[in-house]
């Protein structure tokens, strides 16, 4: 890709190349791709869908790598008729006090000019940073995350923030969150709230 393109959304560019770890997907999973066994998971959801067809808001999804988080946000993505804007925190973030919320902000402002559904992917880059204050590192691991929750309560749209944990015990995360998705086993389990 060249320094000059970027993520297209509506034939506009609007995050420039050299932001790694940002992917624009146009949706075609179905939800019968979804790797579950139980038709309840798939209903709940279908509700979460059901619930964003018309409000903004965070979704968290948790659960072990290859359990089909991502499947399900392009699920939820292809339902509504929205493109998907995948973002890989773990790419995202920077050891450079001050960078990792300018490449936040420049993913914020590209969103904002699109439809898309956000879907903020290996969040324990960020999420896994938070501790009790110690020194000066501790205090801005901890301003980042609250930078992009602050973010994503802003957003005109639908955010989908999804960690490796089995569980998330920070309850301001938790807090935040319309509904919680555990996808526990490798299979999409209950859904929290």
């Amino acid at each position: 890709m060249d320094k000059d393109q970027g993520i297209k959304i509506d034939s506009r560019t609007v995050v420039t190349a050299d932001l790694q770890g940002v992917q624009l997907v146009k949706p075609a999973a179905q939800w019968n791709r979804l790797a579950t066994t139980s038709p309840a998971t798939v209903t709940k959801l279908k509700a979460v869908a059901n619930d964003f067809s018309s409000s903004t808001g965070m979704v968290l999804f948790s659960g072990e790598r290859g359990s089909g988080k991502t499947l399900a946000a392009e699920v939820i993505a292809n339902d509504l008729g929205r493109e998907l804007l995948v973002i890989d925190l773990s790419s995202v973030v920077s050891k450079y006090i001050g960078e990792t919320e300018k490449n936040l902000s420049r993913v914020f402002e590209a969103a904002e000019h699109s439809n898309a559904i956000l879907f903020f992917d290996e969040a324990d880059a960020l999420f896994g940073k938070r501790t009790e204050v110690k020194d000066s590192h501790d205090r801005y691991a901890n301003l980042e995350i609250a930078y992009l929750l602050q973010r994503i309560e802003e957003y005109s749209g639908l955010a989908i923030v999804a960690t490796n944990k089995r569980h998330v015990d920070d309850a301001e995360i938790r807090q935040r969150a319309k509904h919680i998705v555990d996808f526990a086993g490798g299979r999409a389990g209950s859904i929290c709230r």
